[in-house]
């Protein structure tokens, strides 16, 4: 295992700044999801980190010391691919062993850890077989097998879910995390699926147009966004946001939006009159009874299955659309359908307009009116 740390890296490509001032700090052992949009400079972060490419700016230390200067091969880092990558002249097994391979190891000890790293990932019956015969979950194993065989003390995983099918992609994010701390590497996993950041990742460094916007474990990330940005990168469906202003309402502070007084937890009373953004997560919108403090009138404008939740988008009489998202089951639902809905003060987000940042209260505790499943 091995500490790794980022610190005040920057990498431009021309006069495009890729990574601009990324710090980031991973412990012994750890495993962060690096996750962000496509081109927000997640691949770049990870080649940086196994030297195929060199920082503008900054250092790479692992344990300490800085191994921009140490070649590629001596850095002992293992990288899978989203492309799988294999070399296509290769048996699945010639693949698995080229990193034993470059280190010289003996025909027995090459033998003895290719079998048992096939073993593990239950691909030792395909060891014979060339990419071209093989399933993408076979090819995706045996790219994982290759990075992993030489117990590298950083694994860096570019996306390796992100072309195999949805039984696949799920059955790995349950075992993958158990696969790894096995290994004990050090775990940077890329992805752009904000469902497997949070399964995979002990922590998530949420990484936009080049530069850390937060760093955090996933329940923090989820519920305490850094910005609005951050906020609207997690969720399906996402998370409302109303505009609006922070006034006094009957028992404490509200959000005013148009027609809506939304209460919020105690804490905000130092940004009274400050115009925000207000954010609430689906989940934490529910249907109450008229007259709830807080409540809204609004009608079901269309349903949505979801699994085991049902999804309705929600018009209030001023025409502002929000999403409920809520366990299925209960009474029956249609289009149409009117009563009262309320957000629990204690998951509302606030958000400054104009940085976009979030605005943490100075207290908490809150006693939420009751959500009900439906009207």
């Amino acid at each position: 295992m091995a500490s790794l740390a980022l610190d005040h890296v920057t990498k431009r490509y021309g006069r495009e700044t890729v990574l601009d001032d990324v710090s980031l700090s991973v412990a012994d052992g750890e495993i962060v999801s690096i996750f962000g949009p496509s081109g927000a400079g997640k691949t770049v972060l990870l080649r940086l980190i196994a030297g195929m490419a060199e920082p503008e700016e900054g250092a790479i230390l692992v344990d300490g010391s800085d191994v921009i200067d140490v070649a590629p091969e001596q850095r002992s880092v293992g990288m899978a691919f989203q492309n799988f990558a294999l070399f296509p002249h290769m048996s699945a097994f010639d693949n698995i062993a080229s990193p034993l391979v470059a280190r010289r190891l003996g025909r027995d000890g090459i033998e003895d850890g290719v079998q048992k790293i096939a073993r593990l990932l239950k691909i030792d019956h395909v060891l014979g077989h060339a990419p071209r015969a093989l399933s993408n979950g076979q090819k995706q194993r045996t790219a994982l097998a290759r990075a992993l065989v030489a117990a590298p003390k950083i694994l860096l995983l570019d996306d390796p879910l992100r072309n195999v099918d949805a039984k696949l992609r799920f059955e790995m994010r349950l075992e993958l995390p158990r696969l790894l701390e096995r290994f004990g590497s050090t775990v940077l996993y890329v992805t752009q699926d904000y469902r497997e950041a949070m399964a995979l990742g002990r922590r998530i460094a949420v990484l936009v147009h080049g530069r850390i916007a937060q760093f955090g474990t996933p329940d923090e990330i989820y519920d305490r966004p850094a910005n609005v940005e951050v906020a609207e990168l997690f969720g399906d469906p996402g998370i409302n946001l109303f505009e609006g202003h922070v006034e006094a309402g009957r028992s404490g502070m509200v959000a005013a939006v148009g027609g809506m007084r939304l209460p919020l937890a105690p804490g905000f009373e130092r940004i009274a009159g400050r115009s925000v953004t207000i954010g609430v997560r689906p989940e934490h919108v529910g249907f109450a009874a008229a007259g709830t403090e807080g409540a809204v009138a609004a009608r079901v404008a269309a349903l949505l299955p979801l699994n085991d939740r049902m999804v309705r988008l929600l018009v209030t009489e001023d025409g502002r659309e929000l999403y409920t998202s809520r366990e299925a089951g209960g009474a029956a639902m249609e289009e149409g359908a009117r009563g009262h809905v309320v957000a629990d003060p204690a998951a509302i987000v606030v958000f400054d307009r104009e940085t976009g940042r979030r605005i943490a209260p100075r207290s908490a505790g809150f006693a939420s009116p009751a959500l009900q499943e439906n009207p």
